[in-house]
């Protein structure tokens, strides 16, 4: 391994310091990308999350999404939409039907 090698970059350390506990699966919002929680993180508990790879997350409702759109997540309603007025998620793994409640997004891409 080179030197100054810490991870693979797939995940990351993450502290929970919010008012409630971090459910596996959940989305979280970072100033500039977002991760997925790998594991349940009670509140002021530690885990793992995701910040890389595809995963399959909830997306406004009656939006069509082209492989390829750069993706934003909405914290208040907890979506993915193409509206950049929140937090920058990554690109579209996968096109989106506007009647699929999901799609698929390649993170911090």
């Amino acid at each position: 391994m080179a030197r100054g090698h810490a991870n693979s970059g797939a995940t990351i350390p993450y502290t929970n310091s919010g008012v409630a506990v971090i459910a596996s699966g959940d989305v979280i919002a970072f100033p500039a990308m977002i991760g997925v929680s790998l594991g349940i993180i009670g509140i002021g508990g530690a885990g793992e999350v995701a910040v890389s790879q595809q995963w399959e997350l909830a997306k406004a409702s009656g939006l069509a999404i082209n492989q390829g759109d750069q993706l934003y997540w909405d914290n208040t309603a907890k979506v993915l939409n193409k509206t950049n007025t929140g937090v920058a998620a990554g690109k579209a793994a996968r096109a989106a039907a506007a009647t699929d409640a999901t799609v698929r997004i390649l993170l911090n891409a």
